[in-house]
């Protein structure tokens, strides 16, 4: 064999693996309910048992008739008529109690696959949300269990009643006709080697198809999200051409993908007719030589049927069995993300926390090939509010990012009142800090509900307390339902300055040593943010502070301002300091107010 046919055979039994752990993994979750696929196990082999004595009994009623005219045995007939009547009654009654456990199975395995999925989500760094698209986590998290769901209900009871139908069917005709089997040599063989051949080509079209799928939805939630902006710079055209091109490309992933997967089935089913074309030829032979009898050829052709029905079934749904394996691995394939580091063995939780942190020489890089943070270092004790300004993409937010450990140093230290935080627990690490970030986040609920979001077990006195520390509880009663007021997802009903407020309010709760202020009156005006000055110190008192901003004036009273500028400080010290220094800071801050 030569080397290209090496690497293509390797290439096929890694892919064959692959498939294989992958169903694998879907049949894990079915053992999870193993009782419940034992039940319905059982319902279908008995439904299915019923429904195959219906030929059989077929064959018995054809035989009583078979004496000729004006001999026909009537009682006979009609007793096994009325026994196959009965069989498929009884069959059909145990195929609707089938179809709905398997609803029951497939409901219980996807909740507990969604369950399963948006607790990992929970448990991911945040560099993977920073890496993938909102649109396509939620592509994942809905059609593609939706897709695995369908497989289960209905693609896993179909294959299991194919291999019993076909197998007990294979034997009845072996019982009547061993030679009339023998047609089955050629067209079963045929079948087969179609269905290799299209499922090796349909496989990559429907990864592509689940992918295409996922940035289309990414794409559309970029959009809605930014819609105001598309509406500001008259730009709806150029989106829509945008998605336009985008839709054309999940059509045509679509398309061939559903248009090779249809191929299979018809294309199977005429070989199959083509087995009862020669069944029906070669009995007609055998019965002019008195070697096999009507109600034997009879029967023979109903299991024939009952045969190769199950295999153009299994056929037809060979594309959703593709499409199956292709959600399932983009759901898989989240599963399997690394989640945070674990916390060290030996890392201790921080009680009583001062505030005293420290920053020794840490670099830092989002990609490899390019530094963010080149070694930098600073001290903020305790109780003293520092500030951080630089211009845009200088790495201000990058420290923030690493001081809460959402994502760790490639080197130097960080430490928190003399420890480091690598040797801390996350839990304890986060509860030193509280935040209050530019963008901000609220969920459809009251008012209250989003202000003691803060902290657990926030009672109604202290949710009101915190709002009028933040200047925003005159705001709040002047509301038909006061603190019971039903915000929409997002606070999309409330101005920019109100939902800021709100976060600057939820802040107020907890009793963090360690607040980070991340551009927290951006989205104010000037007369709220003057108003909100004294909240802001009451917030800020005795607590270690570090403050992110470009308006400038809200950091002239720091104890310490660092100035960064491509990813190193290149300046520090109080705002008088910087001033008399006649350097960058005082460059940014003449440009703001002259």
């Amino acid at each position: 064999m030569t080397d290209g046919g090496k690497n293509a055979a390797s290439v096929g039994a890694a892919v064959k693996k692959h498939k294989f752990a992958v169903f694998f993994r879907i049949f894990k979750y079915m053992f999870a309910y193993k009782w419940l696929v034992l039940i319905a196990f059982v319902i279908m082999v008995a439904s299915n048992a019923l429904s195959l004595a219906g030929p059989y009994l077929s064959g018995k009623a054809i035989k009583a008739i078979e004496p000729g005219p004006g001999a026909v045995d009537i009682d006979t007939m009609l007793f096994f008529c009325a026994w196959m009547a009965i069989c498929y009654a009884l069959s059909s009654a145990l195929s609707y109690i089938l179809s709905i456990t398997m609803i029951h199975l497939s409901r219980s395995i996807v909740a507990k696959m969604r369950q399963e999925v948006f607790d990992k989500l929970m448990r991911l760094p945040v560099g993977f949300f920073d890496r993938n698209q909102t649109g396509d986590i939620i592509s994942r998290i809905s059609y593609d269990i939706d897709t695995i769901n369908a497989s289960i209900s209905t693609d896993f009871l179909q294959i299991c009643t194919s291999i019993i139908t076909i197998v007990v069917s294979l034997i009845m005709m072996l019982i009547i006709s061993p030679l009339l089997v023998l047609v089955f040599v050629i067209t079963i063989p045929m079948s087969i080697l179609f269905t290799r051949y299209k499922s090796k080509k349909i496989q990559p079209l429907f990864r592509r198809r689940s992918a295409k799928l996922g940035e289309l939805n990414g794409y559309t939630e970029e959009i809605l999200s930014g819609h105001r902006t598309i509406k500001a710079y008259n730009r709806e055209s150029t989106m829509i051409d945008r998605f336009d091109g985008h839709n054309d490309e999940t059509v045509e992933a679509y398309y061939n993908a559903d248009y090779q997967g249809a191929m299979i089935g018809p294309t199977v089913n005429f070989i199959n007719n083509l087995s009862l074309s020669f069944i029906s030829m070669f009995g007609g032979v055998l019965y002019l030589y008195q070697m096999i009898h009507l109600d034997a050829i009879s029967t023979f052709i109903l299991y024939s049927r009952r045969f190769s029905g199950p295999i153009n079934e299994m056929a037809n749904i060979i594309s959703e069995l593709h499409s199956a394996a292709s959600a399932a691995e983009r759901v898989f394939r989240l599963l399997d993300t690394e989640e945070e580091p674990a916390d060290a063995p030996n890392a201790v939780a921080l009680e009583r926390v001062r505030g005293d942190v420290d920053v020794e020489n840490v670099r830092f890089s989002y990609d490899p090939e390019r530094e963010i943070l080149h070694g930098i270092s600073f001290a903020a004790p305790a109780g003293k509010t520092i500030a951080i300004v630089g211009p845009t993409g200088s790495g201000k937010t990058t420290i923030i990012n690493l001081l809460m450990r959402f994502y760790d140093q490639d080197s130097g230290r960080i430490l928190l009142d003399g420890r480091e935080s690598l040797s801390i627990t996350r839990e304890s690490l986060v509860k030193a800090y509280t935040m209050v970030l530019q963008d901000t986040w609220l969920f459809g609920g009251t008012i209250a509900e989003n202000i003691a979001y803060g902290k657990e077990g926030a009672t109604r006195e202290e949710v009101v307390a915190a709002a009028k520390a933040a200047m925003i509880d005159d705001y709040i009663e002047s509301l038909p339902d006061g603190y019971d007021t039903v915000i929409t997802e997002d606070g999309v009903n409330l101005s920019k300055g109100q939902k800021q407020l709100l976060t600057i309010a939820r802040a107020m709760l907890p009793t963090c040593s360690i607040l980070i202020l991340d551009e927290a009156t951006s989205n104010v005006d000037s007369r709220t943010e003057i108003k909100i000055q004294s909240a802001m110190a009451k917030l800020m008192n005795g607590k270690t502070s570090l403050v992110i901003a470009h308006r400038l004036s809200t950091v002239r009273d720091a104890d310490m301002i660092l100035v960064v500028r491509d990813g190193n400080i290149i300046e520090h010290g109080t705002h008088d300091e910087l001033l008399k220094s006649r350097g960058f800071y005082a460059s940014l801050y003449n440009s703001q107010f002259n």
